[in-house]
């Protein structure tokens, strides 16, 4: 070994670490994110019966995070491209924080008039939540670009999946204590999360004064007319692939309960399943799928395609066997889906624009999971076979509008114009 090579291996190395320091750190907001509704869930019954509320009322505890969620996250995506990405993600996470916390103390403090306080502050956790997991996604997509984007954002998406199956077996451990101790429980995982950001994360500094409102919109007029076919293809399927897979949770947890007559922790455990397979299988394909962007739309129409095939079984097999390799096999779907819409829309714009478009993308996203299990609801009054019939109808239009609309080819080439931009200002 050379005498440059013996100074200039270790650093090379502390690079790397850092930069796997990066992503972990980063993939705990998706992780905290996602304790939000899951993990209240189990807790609901109790809360209505301690309160005397309906089954509406105790609803609202999950739709007045959500909402909001949804509807803030385009602001801050403005903010984070504004004011950088950092800014707006470190006082999300600690609203969001607080929020929960503020919701344990108001039962503590009022008893059993707290209920319109835990409301209001699941209102503000909603808000905190908007600025968490579409901002560090837009952050990974600043920090890392080519095959380290690719498996960066496959991590992120696996731990939201992975958040999404522990959280309700967390829910309900901690809710043996009390139905109101999950509230207490947000602040114990977010600010470990909050202080790893806010040490250990630093924000590629390309930005040195905000960019105007009016440039900025340009930009951003820009680049929809130049993506917008794109881009809608992909939000397209983002929005219905997490629709069908949170309908498809709550049929089963329907399912479970009434018709196996399966209840407990079995019957999380068997929740988890499909979630299982998503977290997995965005996992693999973010290692495997790396930086061949002309290859990812076809293999969102090939998951949605999967998980459309999965759906449409329930309506012609009714055997046990059938069904839970039928949720299996969903969330293999959904999974080989999700990572490669993340790197597509990410990669579909510059840094200026990317928060932006990164959030409206996150807030579709959120709104299709709240509109999940309603519409399963909706049509399950009509019949099973109509619920799944529509259910595989839309995942199969979402396959076939990303063939159509999402150009892997396009957005290569944008995001090679990009990187070389960013290597001749370094």
């Amino acid at each position: 070994m050379t005498f440059s090579k013996r100074i200039y291996l270790p650093a090379r190395e502390k690079i790397r670490c850092m930069k796997k320091l990066d992503i972990w750190v980063l993939a705990g907001v998706p992780l905290v994110m996602v304790l939000g509704n899951s993990m209240l869930i189990p807790i609901l019954p109790a809360m209505k019966s301690y309160f005397g509320i309906s089954v509406f009322q105790a609803g609202l505890i999950i739709t007045l995070f959500s909402v909001p969620a949804g509807l803030t996250i385009p602001f801050t995506g403005l903010l984070a491209d504004r004011f950088g990405r950092r800014m707006v993600l470190i006082p999300a996470l600690g609203l969001y924080a607080l929020s929960g916390l503020a919701a344990g103390l108001s039962y503590l403090l009022l008893q059993k008039e707290a209920y319109p306080y835990i409301l209001i502050s699941r209102v503000f956790q909603g808000i905190g939540a908007a600025g968490t997991a579409p901002v560090a996604m837009a952050l990974v997509g600043d920090l890392f670009g080519g095959k380290q984007r690719s498996s960066a954002l496959g991590i992120l998406e696996a731990a939201n999946g992975s958040g999404k199956i522990v959280s309700p077996v967390l829910g309900a451990a901690v809710g043996l204590l009390g139905w109101f101790y999950p509230f207490f429980v947000f602040p114990v995982f977010v600010i470990p999360v909050l202080l790893g950001v806010l040490f250990f994360i630093t924000e590629p500094k390309t930005r040195s004064e905000p960019t105007p409102l009016r440039e900025y919109w340009k930009i951003l007029k820009a680049a929809s007319a130049q993506k917008g076919c794109n881009l809608a293809g992909a939000f397209f399927a983002g929005m219905a692939s997490l629709l069908l897979l949170f309908g498809l949770l709550f049929f089963l947890s329907e399912h479970l309960e009434t018709a196996l007559k399966v209840g407990g922790v079995y019957k999380g455990l068997l929740l988890a399943v499909p979630v299982a397979f998503m977290s997995l299988t965005a996992y693999i394909t973010g290692l495997v799928i790396k930086k061949r962007i002309n290859l990812m739309p076809f293999v969102v129409a090939g998951g949605m395609f999967v998980l459309g095939t999965a759906l449409a079984s329930f309506v012609f097999f009714h055997s046990t066997f059938f069904f839970f390799a039928g949720i299996s096999f969903a969330g293999v779907g959904v999974g080989l889906a999700l990572p490669c819409l993340n790197t597509l829309v990410t990669s579909s714009v510059g840094m200026t624009a990317r928060g932006i478009v990164t959030a409206f993308y996150g807030g579709v996203r959120f709104l299709g999971v709240a509109a999940g299990p309603p519409l399963f609801a909706f049509l399950l009054a009509s019949s099973i076979k109509l619920t799944f019939g529509a259910a595989a109808g839309l995942a199969f239009l979402a396959a076939v509008l990303t063939l159509i609309f999402v150009r892997g080819s396009v957005i290569a080439s944008s995001l090679e114009v990009q990187e070389s931009g960013g290597k001749q200002r370094k």
